[in-house]
């Protein structure tokens, strides 16, 4: 009996990390599976053979990658003969949705197994896309709890399986160990500053970030602000930013390290992203901002793309606005300076979050990966009857 054959493209370092969790929960049930596609370190530190390198992948937004769309529509077309020639009996898309879905049309149209690892956000905008995914994924695997039931009214299959973050951050974070960690004294009121992790992200929010930090100082003396950057070009963007302003802050730039510094701080200042669920998780009372280009948020609102209540994932997870949101136009400094002081000055809506925060956790908190396994092995069961390390999957039946 031939053993199982894997398919799997992943675009960014966090469907990297995704990616290779999933190798190693499916290799714990199938030793013997062999894996290939696109990877990035952790990938291949996990035994997936490359076809391709998960940074030729990593372009983002909806007029950014015009520029390399001829270079990804011929390697999506290379990926697909390679991977049709290797005969899968599952692709897994990781993430990546723009370029996965094409992938995955084509493949399951040569009739393997499709399945998408994290679901795009169908159910926040242009939701007539639903009818895509489901023309093109066997099963759409889900990191947020009410996203099934949207699939479920569009006759897509679709299964929560938890969201990864949970699953790595402690339910009790500990706030004592991360300062000492920066060197931060146990009294002192620190501010949180993350402007995203694109650099055309923290183009358009580190300036109104940076003031509205210097207006929160100005009200809190002592005050310590962190600014984690999640790489080289972010920090430089930022640095540049800081300079043209010419603030004089109590501002520390860190290289990484996010999430020690949202476990230290009293409150955030944050790029909407799953950098507001981090927050969450560290337990950090959050303010979120988010601004897109013009052009993009001109052909969003006239086209009605977004229907939404909230932007910011603990307002949409809670169903209430536990972090105050300001987009677009909003992000404004005095604001965000306001929102962050009534933060820190309100202790009993600060306690409210914290349980509102444990609740939460606790609900993503799934063993994300060893679900993520087990359906995909079920799908394949309930394709072609083999038994694949079934016998460890019954969590997958939830």
């Amino acid at each position: 009996m031939s053993s199982m054959r894997v398919a799997i493209v992943a675009g960014e370092s966090s469907g990297d990390a995704l990616g290779a969790a999933l190798i190693d929960a499916l290799r714990a049930r199938v030793p013997d599976m062999r894996v290939l596609g696109v990877a990035g370190p952790k990938m291949r530190a996990a035994g997936c053979e490359p076809l391709a390198d998960a940074h030729e992948l990593a372009v983002m937004g909806l007029f950014e990658v015009l520029p390399h769309l001829p270079r990804l529509l011929r390697l999506r077309a290379r990926l697909l003969r390679d991977i049709a020639a290797l005969a899968p009996d599952v692709f897994i898309g990781v993430d990546y949705q723009q370029f996965n879905l094409g992938l995955a049309r084509g493949l399951k149209a040569r009739g393997f197994a499709t399945v998408q690892y994290v679901s795009p956000q169908v159910w926040a905008w242009r939701q007539g896309r639903v009818r895509t995914i489901g023309r093109a994924f066997d099963l759409v695997l889900c990191l947020l709890p009410f996203e099934p039931a949207f699939y479920r009214e569009h006759a897509v299959a679709a299964q929560f399986v938890g969201h990864p973050l949970a699953d790595q951050i402690p339910l009790q974070p500990d706030r004592h160990a991360a300062r000492a960690a920066l060197g931060l004294a146990p009294g002192t009121t620190v501010l949180a500053l993350l402007p995203g992790s694109r650099v055309s992200e923290v183009r358009r929010l580190a300036g109104p970030f940076l003031r509205a930090a210097a207006q929160l100082a100005q009200h809190r003396p002592g005050l310590t602000i962190l600014a984690p950057m999640a790489a080289p070009a972010a920090r430089r963007q930022f640095e540049r930013a800081q300079s043209a302003l010419g603030l004089a802050l109590p501002l520390r730039l860190l290289d990484g390290q996010a999430r020690t510094a949202l476990t230290a701080a009293d409150v955030a200042l944050v790029a909407s992203g799953t950098a507001t669920l981090e927050a969450l998780l560290c337990r950090c009372p959050m303010v979120a901002a988010y601004r897109v280009g013009a052009v993009t948020a001109l052909l969003l609102r006239t086209l009605r793309l977004v229907r939404l209540p909230y932007f910011a994932l603990p307002n949409l997870l809670a169903g209430e606005p536990l972090a105050p949101e300001f987009l677009q136009e909003a992000v404004r400094p005095e604001p965000m300076a306001q929102a962050l002081q009534q933060l820190l000055d309100d202790a009993p809506h600060r306690a409210y979050l914290e349980q509102r925060f444990q609740s939460i956790h606790e609900s993503l908190r799934q063993d994300g990966a060893a679900l993520a396994a087990a359906a995909v092995l079920q799908l394949l069961r309930a394709r072609t009857g083999r038994d694949w390390g079934i016998e460890h999957s019954d969590r997958g039946s939830r």
